[in-house]
Parts: C-alpha cells; structure tokens; sequence
C-alpha cells in the first residue's frame, strides 16, 4: 500500500537530497545558519513527493534536517577529534563534538524555509537559507524546530561559546569578486571570514582553493588577513551520484 514502510525495522534510507553551491567539503561552514544567505534547495526522493508529506510545514519558519556525512563514510571513527577552531592540537571527545568522524554518520543542522515550491517534475521542493552541506547529500529526516522547546538561551555551549567571534579580513579585489554572480559575492565573502582552512596549516605561502557557485575561488592567509589572488570556473566533476528525478 501506498506510504507503508515495507522494509525491515531500524532500515533508514534517504528521504531526500539537497542541492547547493558547494561541490566539495573544503569551504562549508562549520555549523548551520552561520551564514544565513546561502540558499539551498531540499529536493525529495520520489517515494516521497506526495504533497501530503509535508502538509503545515509551510507554517514553522525553520527546521531541522538531519543527514549523512556521506563524504565521510570511510573515513572511520576516533574517540577524540580535534575540534578546528581550537587551533589544532586541542583534543575533545567525539560526542563533545559535531566531528564527521563518528561511529554513525548522522549530521544535525538547523535551517530556515523561506518557502516551499510545488514542482510539476520533482515535487515538494524546500528553499532554505544557511545550510552548510555539501551539495547532494541525502537528507534522513526533517522535522520543525519548535521554539519554546529547542531555543534555550541559557544554554552553555562549552569551548564553541569562547570561539564563536572568530573571523579572518578578506580583502577580495573588486575585478575577482566581478567575476560572481552578484547575488552570491556576500555569501563568498563571508565563507572565506569563516576561514576555511584545516586548523593545523597556517603557512602564509600556501594556496587554498574553495569551490562555490561554480567558480573556484583561490587565496592565500597571512596571519588573520586572507587574500584572494584568482577566480577561475569550477569544472571538476562531480564525486557524487545524481539521484533520478
């Protein structure tokens, strides 16, 4: 019958995926809605494009997406990690942590729908604002965020609380940053303030390159100043599988 789960329990599979403007890890923002611009579609699976299944959700102004850290998934587990804003010799233990490097692969990141589009080929189809997701990872699971149940202001927030203002200056020249669509230049900006890099490399002669949007945006830090030195069209295949439509 239509909607019944026919699959043995505990089975979880993707109930959908998203598109976004990162094709790679290097460069996604470490935690959701750090940067509230980015745009993201969450596109569903066909066994999940009844309308019905996301009936009311148009009424709640975030959600919860929970997924899987799909580029990760050989890369195995460790008990400690090091977080990277915590210059990257400081150990945490995994579950203190939002690490990928977990016994289950299950990311957790909270978003805002800015609205919901009925497609006539792919169905449901949410936009959302400040995902920090790879483009076309599977999503598992969506659910509301409820505020007076998931908002604690009093919360602590361990090491993260004493991390959270760090920004590199990014001087970003005004014929690379032409080279953008405009409606993508802030949100390029801001990723490079959020400084990409892994926290152990802090070699000033180093070239980063990050990919967004289509383009490979490529920069050098020197102490807490990141300056990009070339923009260039982001042609590498993608490492994924293109799930049907």
């Amino acid at each position: 019958m239509t909607g019944q789960n026919t699959e043995k329990p505990g089975y979880v599979r993707p109930v959908a995926w998203i598109r976004s403007d990162f094709p790679e890890k290097f460069g996604i923002p470490r935690q959701s809605g750090i940067i509230e611009e980015l745009k993201a579609e969450i596109v569903f699976e066909k066994e999940f494009r009844d309308p019905n299944c996301i009936m009311g959700l148009e009424e709640f102004s975030h959600i919860w997406i929970l997924w899987e850290f799909s580029g990760n998934r050989k890369a195995g587990w460790s008990p400690t990690v090091i977080p990277p804003r915590l210059g990257g010799k400081i150990h945490k233990g995994v579950f203190a942590t939002r690490s990928p490097f977990r016994p289950n692969p299950i990311g957790l990141s909270l978003v805002r729908l800015e609205s919901v589009e009925m497609s006539p080929k792919e169905g449901p189809i949410l936009h959302v604002l400040g995902a920090d997701l790879r483009d076309h990872t599977p999503i598992l699971d969506i659910k509301p965020y409820i505020r007076y149940t998931d908002c604690r202001p009093e919360a602590v927030s361990g090491f993260a609380d004493h991390v959270k203002d760090y920004r590199l200056e990014v001087v970003f020249p005004d014929d690379l940053l032409s080279k953008l669509p405009e409606e993508k230049r802030r949100s390029a900006v801001r990723i490079l303030q959020e400084d990409p890099r892994p926290a152990y490399q802090n070699d000033p002669a180093r070239r980063y390159g990050t990919a967004f949007a289509g383009w490979d945006i490529r920069y050098h830090v020197r102490g807490r100043v990141l300056t990009v030195c070339e923009v260039v069209p982001y042609n590498q295949e993608p490492a994924f599988h293109q799930p049907p439509v």
